[in-house]
This record gives structure tokens, C-alpha cells and sequence, in this order.
């Protein structure tokens, strides 16, 4: 690989962590900047990566950061934020939480890439960010996209994806956790569209950007090979875990009730804002994957996690995904 110094932000997120892996072990060395190290202790064990304390949204410390790296690849996301004040709402409007993850620290990857001479730029957006769109997520993620394309003196590369599933991920094993403890699912907006991609095909699919001069100015969505309905996905999960459970699909009105009371929690499955987001497909308008890659089917994949297992295997399938 021709760039084999990076800057990884967000790296200690679900797709940080596996990226980050699949960076060192290509011969990459990866410095992912933490607000606490010791929430990422995970990554220690990887002999070619540098955990870094500091605020990944203060430019200076970023241009720090990125002196002497070849890229920078932003991952960072969040997928709920408190409410900005009346005052502060416009056209654009979003949280301070969404503000600061997806814009602010999206400007300042620009920022840096400039300050310390960084030429490529690898950012995470997500499939239907607009800024228009319905839901302040994809509000937020809309303007940090073009905040990063608008940098036309920066080898820019941005990747869209549906919903990413993994044996760690915070979608499909939520549905899991459900089937494992309740007699009966409510599934909010039941027929909303998804497209789910494999996390190791969201890898591959960053490794093959990085040194890839078509890449420069593009932006790429990532899907699946099959569309799902929440629905469809909440009865997948329920037959992959041995879990026979009523399925219900609720009606948009009781979706949004659920939504509105589930933010109330310390933290929420579900919030309105989210409700707002699967108002919008999230599915592939073309081809699936970019650079001929073949997507990985969720049938092919999940069932490794997913199967039913002796209480010894489930005690090192935890142990596992608790990085131990």
C-alpha cells in the first residue's frame, strides 16, 4: 500500500475497530485519536497502532495528529443528539451532538488534511444523507458530505452505506437481545427498506479506495445484495437464534409514540429522529458495491454469531466480543 501512515477517526467505534485490524495487518501504521484510552482497549493488541488522547473536533490537535500521516480516514457518527435551542433552528437544523460529530469534525478533517499537508481524505457518510432530508442524522450527515467534496484540492473519497452488520454491530444484535428476553416483538416502521452490508465488505471496500486514483472525488454507496424490510430483518434475527417470537408491525402512529417514549431512556433504542430516518429507503439506487466487489449475503454471514450455541461456546462467543 502507498499510504501506510493514517490518522483514523472514530476508529474505536464498531467500524473503526475492524478497520483499524485489517489496516496492520495490510503493514499500516494507524494512529486513532480517544477521548479515554481506556475505552479502547481493544485496540492495544494491534502491534502497529497508536491510541492518542485529545478532542478529535479541535483542529490544532488534529493538525497535530496528522503531521507526517499519509491520509486520514473520518468514521466518526452518532446516531442520537440532544435538541439545539429554538433560536439556533434553521433550513439545516440539527442537535449540538450531530453538529459536532458529523459537521464540525468533518470540517476540521479538512482542516488538518490542509494544516499538516495530508492529500487524501477517506470520510463515512451515510445511504439518503441529505440536506434536506427528513431527520436531523441525515441532516448533519448531508452537510459534513459536502463539507469534505467541497475540498477540491484534497484527493477526497466518500462512502454512503445502509445499516452495517457484524457479530458486534448495534442493529441486528439489538433485535437479538429483544428476541432472547420478550415473548413478542413491536417493530416500529415495519416496512421501512434497508440494505445491509457486511462490515468486512465496508473494509475491503476502504482498503481498495485508498490507492485507488478513481476514488479521488467520488462518492460510493454500499449495500447489501438483498433489500429487507424492518420487519423481515426482526423475523430473520428471531429464526437465526433459535427464537420463535410474535412479530408485530406496528402503525406509523404507534411507531412515533414508541419512538417519543423511548427517549426518555438513559439510552434510547429508538428515538423520533430515527423514526424520521427510515422514512427514507436506505437502499442502493445501482450497483451494490463499488470496484467489482462482491457483496457478502446477510444469510452467509450472520449465522457464524448468530446460531445457537452451548452455554460454553456463548461464554467465549461474550468473551470474544468483549475483546478478551
Amino acid at each position: 500500500m502507498r499510504h501506510r501512515r493514517l490518522l483514523v477517526i472514530g476508529g474505536s467505534g464498531f467500524v473503526g475497530r475492524h478497520l483499524a485490524a485489517a489496516l496492520v495487518a495490510a503493514g499500516c501504521e494507524v494512529t486513532v485519536p480517544v477521548r479515554r484510552r481506556e475505552r479502547a482497549k481493544h485496540l492495544l493488541m494491534l502491534p502497529t497502532l497508536e491510541l492518542v488522547e485529545g478532542d478529535v473536533a479541535d483542529a490544532p490537535s488534529l493538525a497535530r495528529w496528522a503531521a507526517g500521516q499519509d491520509a486520514i480516514i473520518n468514521l466518526v457518527g452518532v446516531l442520537h443528539s440532544r435538541r439545539g435551542r429554538p433560536d439556533e433552528r434553521g433550513p439545516n437544523d440539527y442537535g449540538p451532538d450531530f453538529a459536532r460529530a458529523h459537521v464540525e469534525i468533518a470540517q476540521a478533517a479538512v482542516t488538518a488534511c490542509r494544516a499538516a499537508g495530508v492529500g487524501r481524505l477517506l470520510h463515512m457518510s451515510a445511504l439518503g444523507a441529505a440536506q434536506d432530508a427528513p431527520s436531523e442524522y441525515l441532516r448533519s450527515k448531508g452537510v459534513g458530505e459536502q463539507a469534505v467534496l467541497a475540498a477540491e484540492d484534497l484527493r477526497v473519497t466518500v462512502f454512503r452505506p445502509s445499516v452495517i452488520f457484524g457479530p458486534d454491530d448495534a442493529f441486528l444484535n439489538l433485535f437479538a437481545r429483544m428476541a432472547a428476553l420478550l415473548p413478542a416483538l413491536a417493530v416500529p416502521c415495519p416496512q421501512a427498506r434497508f440494505q445491509p452490508v457486511y462490515i468486512g465488505d465496508v473494509v475491503q471496500a476502504f482498503l481498495a479506495a485508498l490507492d485507488e486514483p478513481a476514488a479521488f472525488g467520488q462518492r460510493y454507496d454500499l449495500g447489501g445484495p438483498k433489500v429487507y424490510t424492518t420487519a423481515e430483518l426482526v423475523r430473520y434475527v428471531c429464526a437465526a437464534t433459535g427464537h420463535r417470537r410474535l412479530v408485530v408491525g406496528l402503525p406509523d402512529w404507534a411507531s412515533y409514540l414508541q419512538a417519543w417514549m423511548m427517549e426518555w431512556l438513559p439510552v434510547p433504542p429508538m428515538t423520533r429522529d430515527n423514526y424520521r430516518s427510515m422514512q427514507v429507503p436506505s437502499v442502493c439506487p445501482g450497483t451494490a458495491l463499488p470496484f467489482g466487489m462482491t457483496p457478502t449475503p446477510l444469510e452467509v454471514a450472520a449465522p457464524g454469531w448468530f446460531a445457537p450455541a452451548k452455554p460454553r461456546a456463548r461464554y467465549a462467543q461474550m468473551r470474544a466480543r468483549a475483546h478478551r
